[in-house]
């Protein structure tokens, strides 16, 4: 069976609901379930006081234990943190910190999500059908541990650095992205579909970035290596239109690839003179 939450009202302040995880609610009735702990600020609430809870039949495809949430809960932080198995659905948008330190599951937002959605995660899979805020997967300040596992689908735009200090694992936007994409890099795949800000592949040092659309300028830190006719993202996905190498950050003796769109990028055109 399925749980199905439902918010009682609407929230005005963030809400800390760690307890929202596939495998808390496993082997617990609707009351045990009721009874979990949530913050809402600085108040313990019980989750009952703020959500309506009922079962329903999980629905086809969706992996068991499964959880769905009916409904704008853009104040509440932390939900699928550490998740290991199951589902969650959220059929609205959603706050910061969904998924964090995720190993297994897949969560589903019909919504936006907050930032550092997937911080830190090592595995599974997180869907984004809105845009995605800053920090996507990226660390906590002053931590260079990144994703290191799983995959992340934004089929809006993300902001701010993401994937910084990425390890591993796959990230695709397919809108825009911010600056700072893939700051620190050290492996994994980002590929963004649409425009970014710049500055892309900063101090990164391994990895893979993918801009399909257009970028205003190259970091002066990267060397250009030429032009390829495809990339592969995985294996179901390869990229086959001319695109710029460009190798980088040389200020971290990085080895990482940036890959450019030739076609929306007429600005770079002077690099094939190095050719």
């Amino acid at each position: 069976m399925m749980i199905v939450l439902t918010p009682i009202r609407e929230f005005k302040v963030p809400i800390f609901a760690e307890c929202i995880s596939p495998e808390v609610f496993e082997g617990k009735n609707i009351v045990q379930i009721g009874q979990l702990p949530v913050y809402e600020g600085n108040r313990e609430k019980k989750l009952q006081e703020l959500f309506k809870i009922e079962e329903a039949k999980t629905a086809e495809g969706v992996a068991e234990p499964a959880i769905t949430i009916q409904g704008d809960v853009s104040k509440l932080k932390y939900i699928g943190a550490g998740m290991t198995k199951g589902e969650i659905v959220i059929n609205g948008s959603v706050g910061m910190y969904l998924g964090e330190e995720m190993k297994g599951g897949k969560i589903t937002v019909y919504g936006n999500a907050g930032g550092w959605a997937g911080s830190a995660m090592k595995g599974g899979t997180i869907e984004i059908h809105g845009d995605a805020g800053d920090y996507l997967a990226a660390p906590y300040r002053g931590s260079t541990q990144g994703m290191s596992g799983g995959k992340i689908i934004v089929y809006g735009n993300a902001g701010v650095d993401a994937g910084a200090y990425m390890r591993k694992g796959i990230i695709k936007v397919h809108g825009n992205a911010g600056q700072f994409v893939g700051v620190g890099m050290h492996d994994g795949v980002i590929y963004v579909k649409g425009n970014c800000d710049g500055r892309a592949g900063s101090c990164m040092t391994g990895g893979t970035i993918v801009i399909s659309g257009f970028i205003e300028s190259i970091l002066p830190t990267f060397t250009f290596e030429g032009l390829k006719k495809k990339v592969k993202i995985e294996e179901s996905e390869v990229v086959e239109v001319p695109l710029y190498l460009f190798i980088g950050d040389l200020t971290e003796n990085g080895k990482g690839k940036l890959y450019v769109s030739k076609a929306n990028n007429p600005q770079l055109y002077y690099y094939e003179r190095f050719l």
